[in-house]
C-alpha cells in the first residue's frame, strides 16, 4: 500500500476512535460537534443545523419556536471549533499576513491581506444588523427559504462552469485572487455578512459569489475558507458581547465539558472536510461538487421548511 494512503489510513483510524470515545463520554457535545464539524463547509448553514440538532435530535431543552434567540446564539457560539481548523489548516497563509502587518510579507501576502480585510469590513457592516434584528426575534424563523435560494445559485454556478468548459478547452479566463479588486472583495463581504441571516451558508454564499465572479474553483473555496477565520471570530465576540447570559444559559445546558467536546470533534472533522473539499476543488469534477452541493443546499432547506412547519403546528396546538 502506499505510503501516503496508509498515513490517512491510520489517521482516519485515530480520527474515529477519538470520536467514538468522546460520543461515548458527552454524546450530545461529540454529536453536535459531528454537525458542526460537516455543515460548517457544507451550504446548509451550521448555525441552522446546530439549531435543529440541539431541538429536534438531542435532549438540550433549546427549542426553536419557543426561544429562537437563545439557539440562535448558541449556534453562532458553536463556531469555535471551526475557526480553530481553519487556523491549522491555513496557518502558513495566516502567517503570511501577520508578516505583511510588520513589512515583510511579499505582493501576494498584501493582496490576500486587502481583500481578507475589506471584506470582513463589509462582512461585519451588513452581519452585524442583521444579527441584532434577528436576535429580537421571539417567534420561530422560517430556516428553509434562503437555503432553497442558496442551492439555486449554487446549481446556477454549475451550469455556468458547464458552460465555459464547453466554451473554452482550458480554463485560460478562470481568476484568482490577484485579478480581484475592491468591487469584488464587497460584494463578497456582502454576501459573507448575509450569513448572519439563519438558513444563509457562510462558506456556500462566498463560494457561490466567487464562483460567479468567475474565480477558480480552487482558488474560490480556498478564499472562502480564509474569509471566514477573522469575519467568524468577530461574530462569535459580537455574540458573547450582546448575549452573554444566553451563551452561558445554554452552555449550562451542554455542560463545559460538553462545549469542549463539542469544540474538539468540530475541529478534527473540519480539518477533514477542508481537506476534503479543497482537493476536490482542484480536480475537473468541481462541476459535479458544486451541482451537488446546491442538490444537498435544496434537500435541507426542503427538510428546514417541514421541521418549521412541525414546529410551528406544536405551538399553535
Amino acid at each position: 500500500m502506499d505510503r501516503k494512503y496508509l498515513k490517512y489510513l491510520i489517521l482516519g483510524a485515530i480520527t474515529l476512535a477519538i470520536i467514538g470515545i468522546a460520543l461515548y463520554i458527552e454524546f450530545d457535545g461529540a454529536a453536535l460537534g459531528i454537525v458542526q464539524g460537516i455543515s460548517e463547509w457544507l451550504p446548509i448553514s451550521s448555525k441552522t443545523q446546530i439549531m435543529i440538532a440541539s431541538s429536534y435530535l438531542l435532549n438540550l431543552n433549546l427549542n426553536i419556536a419557543s426561544n429562537f434567540s437563545l439557539v440562535y446564539t448558541f449556534g453562532l457560539f458553536m463556531e469555535i471549533g471551526t475557526i480553530l481548523a481553519s487556523l491549522i489548516y491555513f496557518r502558513k497563509d495566516v502567517v503570511n499576513l501577520l508578516k505583511y502587518l510588520v513589512r515583510k510579507g511579499s505582493p501576494t501576502d498584501r493582496k490576500l491581506f486587502n481583500y481578507v480585510i475589506v471584506s470582513t469590513i463589509v462582512t461585519g457592516l451588513v452581519g452585524a444588523p442583521l444579527y441584532l434584528v434577528v436576535d429580537s426575534l421571539s417567534g420561530a424563523y422560517n430556516l428553509g427559504i434562503p437555503m432553497l435560494i442558496l442551492g439555486a445559485v449554487l446549481i446556477l454556478d454549475a451550469v455556468l462552469i458547464k458552460i465555459a468548459r464547453s466554451k473554452y478547452a482550458v480554463n485560460k479566463d478562470r481568476r484568482t485572487l490577484q485579478s480581484l479588486g475592491i468591487k469584488e472583495y464587497v460584494l463578497v463581504g456582502f454576501a459573507q455578512g448575509l450569513a448572519a441571516l439563519p438558513g444563509v451558508s457562510r462558506s456556500g454564499a462566498t463560494t457561490s459569489t466567487l464562483l460567479l465572479l468567475n474565480v477558480d474553483a480552487g482558488d474560490a473555496f480556498r478564499l472562502s475558507f480564509i474569509d471566514m477565520i477573522l469575519a467568524t471570530s468577530g461574530a462569535v465576540v459580537l455574540t458573547l458581547v450582546a448575549r452573554r447570559h444566553q451563551v452561558m444559559h445554554a452552555i449550562s445546558l451542554i455542560t463545559v465539558p460538553g462545549l469542549i467536546i463539542s469544540i474538539i470533534v468540530a475541529t478534527i472533522i473540519s480539518l477533514f472536510m477542508i481537506t476534503f473539499l479543497l482537493n476536490e476543488a482542484k480536480k475537473t469534477r468541481i462541476l459535479y461538487i458544486t451541482a451537488a452541493l446546491g442538490i444537498i443546499a435544496i434537500i435541507g432547506g426542503v427538510l428546514s421548511l417541514m421541521l418549521a412547519t412541525g414546529g410551528a403546528a406544536a405551538v399553535l396546538s
